[in-house]
């Protein structure tokens, strides 16, 4: 018997997503849900802007008040399906799965389909006994890199009771606005925004969080950091890099998207205005492997998309430190 659920929220568009199409905006806001899920939503009737009826197609001002009301199916099991992974490292006991961006790692609410979950499920038909599909740890929608599956119930106690004693070493590459001057740590507890409930905020009800970051390379108006965690709360980085005045770049809830440097490039502005998720990759992963009990550790290269930003950063820096003809 399919069950059912009723599906209740109101929020607001923030001004960054003016512009942007309604369906768009909505997957990007509230990634539980896919575009195709929210299209269906909007062409049904049950997503209304200010009250009143919009296409998917309608181009979004910023501030417009949401609401929505759905009835959603809820599936029972999660399904096994034959999609692309992209493994790093596989044994017996686990493999390590390099991220693409606009990937869900999870299925959820009205987006059952195409997750790295539905895809492992496939792979290792067994993951069907272990909790989450063998997933230790997750990645946001569009951040790329390395993520760990458990594939056996002793490896993912191991596994997760690492994750809890902050055993796993975590580090990610992300490229934020402004020029960072020195490494620090956050240390401010994460929890629901006040108000916006679709986005994280550092608040003082929330639960701990600590993040640390050094500085890799800085540019003329943007810094290359070395990020690592030492708790994993819901958009961490993203939002610990903002509440210190350095959003990363590219970041559709907690930045100002995009910022042009000025009198840069054409060629710079083009590339960060077409920059649409966050610069933000989990570059290196290591831990104590569960049943060998020594030390392993991975990392992956940055995405195509992510090197090419730089590349163009650094083009720009090479230019501006040419002596005139």
């Amino acid at each position: 018997m399919v069950q059912h659920q009723i599906i209740e929220q109101s929020f607001s568009i923030p001004s960054t997503f003016a512009g942007e199409r309604l369906d768009h905006a909505l997957a990007t806001i509230v990634q539980d849900y896919s575009r195709a899920r929210w299209q269906t939503w909007i062409k049904e009737g049950a997503v209304l802007v200010d009250g009143k009826q919009q296409a998917a197609k309608y181009h979004v001002k910023g501030g417009e008040q949401i609401s929505l009301k759905a009835t959603l199916a809820l599936q029972q099991e999660w399904q096994a399906e034959s999609l692309d992974l992209n493994i790093v490292y596989e044994d017996d006991d686990l493999l390590v799965l390099n991220k693409p961006a606009d990937c869900v790692v999870h299925p959820a609410a009205g987006n059952y389909e195409g997750t790295l979950a539905n895809a492992l499920l496939h792979h290792i038909p067994t993951l069907a006994t272990v909790p989450r599909a063998g997933l230790i740890h997750r990645l946001d929608k569009d951040t790329t890199g390395l993520l760990v599956v458990a594939k056996s119930l002793t490896a993912h106690h191991s596994l997760v009771k690492q994750l809890a004693e902050r055993r796993v070493k975590r580090e990610y590459v992300a490229l934020v606005n402004g020029i960072v001057t020195a490494g620090a740590t956050i240390d401010a507890p994460i929890g629901r925004h006040p108000r916006l409930r679709t986005k994280m905020a550092v608040v003082a009800s929330g639960k701990p969080a600590v993040t640390h970051y050094r500085v890799s390379t800085r540019f003329k108006h943007h810094t290359l950091l070395s990020v690592s965690l030492e708790t994993g709360r819901t958009h961490q980085i993203r939002v610990h890099l903002s509440h210190n005045h350095y959003p990363i770049v590219g970041d559709p809830l907690y930045s100002r998207s995009p910022v042009l440097p000025p009198n840069s490039s054409a060629i710079l502005q083009d590339t960060l205005k077409h920059f649409k998720r966050q610069a933000l990759h989990a570059a290196r992963l290591g831990f104590m492997h569960p049943l060998r009990a020594e030390p392993v550790e991975w990392s992956c290269p940055l995405p195509s998309d992510m090197q090419h930003l730089l590349d163009v950063l650094a083009a720009e820096e090479k230019h501006s430190l040419s002596p005139p003809l």
